[in-house]
């Protein structure tokens, strides 16, 4: 896309856009006390239904390694634990893209698709959309009106038109893009105000059922509640002294929400507590539509966000991160058992997965391993390119960097009359000799890569659409991370670190225990749309998991 006059050009395709705190709540957003147990793994496991899933029930825990699962597992008691033991749970499993953010993971999952296919590939170039105001305010407009294609929310629709879809979470993009375009209940937390809302693409009034929801006033009434850990000291094996956690700042237990009700609502999203909210909000939903009641096949999406601003902020070896995936296993739990209280278990799939996972802070990896693990920053080699350039006539911003993509103006390489290529070699030259840069690729040598053993350059193949300018790909050494030191935990890599999510299938259709094949995130939408008999709407890139099937 060329370069506006005043800012670099974005990796995006050619854009029409501008750029116990709740625990009661679970329970009484369904109306009844959770009396009806799912049953137990060795007995709920097995009999095929008699009848095809009248609820599919997404759960995608934002920046969810699968190592946690394992690292804590004995812990795990609630939902998180009842899913691994009693689901088909895939060891390997990936995000099998390049850029692992928030908004291309989300994408991928019911579509079926890479981003080079759905044309979400980067946070930036996700979900904002100054022309879809929020309802009642309360944060920045967005829409999916850059998703391509079609999800299985659509493909369900195409066979039913009664099929109907509730997808929540605390971030617009985790809330939006697993439906993509379809025009359902779709619903996110506004920060700024303490409230669960959603934008003009969706509707002009929100239901009575969430501003009910609202109006309880729940964040709010969080103020001044401390954060200490769920479990005694000892059952934590990381310590609670690390100053390269928060910047050094407020890196030690406990944690206090604000005195002021209108702080506290916003800084809610960096505790436990959100995904509890989250959770007790969608169980509203459920209760509310009637979702899952029959006859058709219907879809609850809800993405987990409290354990990716955890994570950012303490990192993925902190008592901070254990501790949140202790709480969030016991939310899972009793979320699980109000929803098993009102539908029918044995007419419900689950499928739980993650968007991304995580890389430590450069110091601890450093300090770990003994390798290469740095703060990297490439803006002087992408200034240097653009100097270049304008000593070629380009005219305005021509480069910059985005989720490690080289995008290049196609304006300004007309204006300049060079080659993209060339663009590649004068920043590879000056980004190459930095340290923490593992590989600079010209996009055009990615397509000759041998994509079974390179994967890297596999990811990056998935990664970009066909049109958009990329001259080079970045990737840095596995450790390394984007930004300088003080900085947060992050992910957005190819490697392992950040690619590698958990898969588990959980329900009648599906035979509990580990599986140990190759899998990807794209592989999800395939394998619930061939058990609940429908079929995509277009050529997609995953494939059935029929080892997960019995």
């Amino acid at each position: 896309m060329p370069a506006g006059p005043s800012r670099p050009p974005r990796l995006t395709r050619r854009a029409t856009l501008a750029a116990p705190l709740f625990g009661a709540a679970l329970v009484a957003s369904c109306g009844a006390a959770a009396r009806a147990r799912a049953p137990d793994d060795t007995a709920a496991a097995p009999r095929a239904a008699a009848a095809p899933p009248t609820l599919v029930v997404l759960v995608t825990v934002d920046q969810l390694r699968p190592d946690y699962l394992t690292r804590f597992g004995p812990q795990l008691t609630g939902g998180l634990g009842r899913l691994a033991r009693g689901g088909a749970a895939f060891a390997r499993a990936y995000q099998d893209h390049a850029i692992t953010e928030t908004a291309p993971g989300h994408a991928s999952t019911l579509s079926g698709r890479f981003p080079r296919s759905t044309g979400i590939v980067t946070n930036a170039a996700g979900v904002s959309d100054e022309t879809m105001a929020l309802i009642g305010g309360g944060g920045p407009g967005a829409s999916p009106l850059r998703f391509l294609g079609t999800t299985l929310v659509d493909w369900l629709a195409a066979k039913d038109r009664r099929s109907r879809a509730l997808s929540v979470s605390m971030k617009d993009r985790g809330a939006i893009l697993p439906v993509g375009r379809a025009k359902q209940s779709v619903f996110w937390y506004a920060a700024e105000n303490g409230r669960f809302t959603t934008s003009r693409y969706y509707a002009d009034t929100l239901p009575t059922w969430v501003t009910r929801f609202d109006d309880r006033g729940l964040p709010r009434a969080a103020a001044g509640r401390v954060w200490t850990p769920l479990l005694p000291d000892s059952a934590y094996a990381e310590p609670d002294s690390v100053p390269t956690e928060g910047g050094g700042v407020g890196f030690l237990f406990p944690h206090a929400l604000p005195a002021d009700s209108a702080a506290a609502a916003n800084v809610i999203r960096a505790t436990p507590w959100m995904d509890e909210l989250t959770l007790a909000f969608a169980l509203e939903g459920v209760r509310a539509m009637r979702l899952g009641a029959g006859p058709t096949t219907d879809v609850l999406a809800v993405s987990l966000s409290a354990t990716d601003v955890i994570g950012h902020r303490y990192g993925p070896d902190s008592r901070e991160v254990h501790d949140q995936v202790v709480r969030l296993d016991r939310y899972l739990g009793a979320f699980l058992d109000s929803l098993f209280a009102i539908r029918d278990s044995t007419r419900v799939v689950i499928a739980l997965t993650a968007d991304h996972g995580v890389s430590s802070f450069p110091e601890l990896t450093r300090a770990r391993s003994g390798g290469i693990a740095e703060w990297v920053d490439l803006s002087p080699a992408v200034a240097q390119t653009q100097r270049w350039l304008d000593s070629r006539g380009a005219g305005g911003p021509a480069v910059g960097l985005d989720g490690g993509a080289l995008v290049v103006s196609t304006a300004a390489l007309a204006r300049a009359r060079v080659t993209i290529d060339s663009v590649a070699d004068v920043f590879a030259a000056a980004a190459k000799p930095v340290r923490g840069v593992l590989r600079v690729d010209r996009l055009s040598a990615l397509a000759r890569a041998d994509t079974v053993r390179d994967v890297i350059a596999r990811r990056w193949l998935h990664m970009l659409p066909d049109g958009v300018p990329v001259a080079a790909v970045v990737t840095l050494t596995e450790g390394s991370v984007w930004g300088a030191p003080g900085g947060s935990a992050m992910h957005g890599s190819p490697h392992d670190a950040d690619a590698h999510v958990p898969l588990i299938l959980y329900g009648p259709p599906f035979a509990p225990g580990r599986r140990d094949e190759l899998a990807r995130v794209v592989d999800l939408a395939p394998t619930l749309a061939h058990v609940l008999g429908v079929r995509p709407l277009e050529k997609i890139d995953g494939r059935v998991l029929e080892g997960a099937l019995k």
